[in-house]
């Protein structure tokens, strides 16, 4: 239950973090930062807390962590992160909350059944995405940013499918470090890919992004991250799921309080649909 709350709370607070950062500091070396640094220091936990031995994995796990880490945090993390150089805080969140229902797309790809009331559970959900990406085709903000939050939340729900399918190391925490540094890593390597180096000034960076930034990397990413994947292996993926409801309430609010971001109609009725198709979604999966 602790997990499952720092999921839901911390993880609604980083749209925000993410947005501030992007402010003054380039998307992908901030963030691959963030998940480097964040990565090191659960290093230095799990070494002290379990023994240097915990760190240990084999050929296969590694292999693992690399797919999970590279779907997780460079795809699902790393393309949100852009898109907010352009997209709203909250509604980021709200364009990520269908991460459960990409997950019953890729159950049924893959040869499971869903139920009938799941599957109208996306369907309705489908619809709330519509109206979210409105904003978008109106021009009230990049439709380009729009779609990178989409493509995001589809390669978040493709590693959290997967991560419950591959041979992955038996302490979750351990993971999650592999996990932080491989995504990290690929983050930074992108960045530069980008060009984002070029005419770089840290002086130049707000006092506001950096907080925000040690925000996310101890916050965000060594108890939220954590919390995640210790959830994935250890609670049902249904359950989970449930956070996608709560996040996006918080950063919703975050975002209206702090940034002033608009309240749009698009905003509030799509995030509303979004929402209550994902609470059938889980709750009918809870039922199973």
């Amino acid at each position: 239950e602790t997990a499952l709350t720092l999921v839901y709370v911390v993880w609604g607070s980083t749209y925000l973090g993410i947005r501030i950062v992007v402010q003054t500091m380039p998307p992908f070396l901030s963030a691959g930062a963030r998940f480097l640094s964040a990565g090191l220091i659960l290093a230095g936990v799990v070494a002290w807390r379990y023994g240097p031995s915990a760190l240990r994995v084999t050929r296969a796990q590694l292999g693992s962590t690399l797919l999970v880490g590279l779907l997780l945090v460079l795809g699902g993390n790393g393309l949100v992160v852009l898109a907010e150089t352009s997209v709203p805080s909250g509604l980021a969140a709200l364009l990520v909350a269908a991460v459960p229902m990409w997950v019953v797309v890729l159950r049924a790809v893959t040869g499971d059944r869903p139920p009938a009331r799941t599957l109208a559970g996306v369907l309705v959900g489908l619809c709330g995405m519509g109206v979210l990406t409105s904003p978008g085709l109106s021009g009230e903000v990049r439709l380009s940013g729009v779609l990178l939050v989409v493509a995001g939340s589809v390669t978040w729900a493709l590693g959290s499918f997967s991560a419950g399918r591959l041979p992955l190391p038996g302490n979750p925490f351990t993971g999650s470090v592999y996990q932080m540094l491989w995504g990290g890593a690929a983050q930074v390597l992108v960045g530069l890919a980008r060009g984002e180096q070029h005419g770089l000034d840290p002086a130049s960076f707000s006092t506001a992004s950096w907080l925000a930034l040690g925000y996310l990397v101890l916050i965000g990413s060594v108890v939220g991250f954590t919390s995640y994947a210790w959830l994935l292996q250890a609670a049902p993926l249904s359950l989970v799921a449930t956070y996608a409801y709560v996040n996006p309430v918080v950063a919703v609010a975050l975002g209206a309080l702090v940034l002033d971001e608009p309240l749009t109609l698009p905003i509030v009725l799509g995030g509303l649909i979004v929402v209550a198709a994902v609470g059938v979604i889980v709750s009918t999966e809870r039922r199973k």
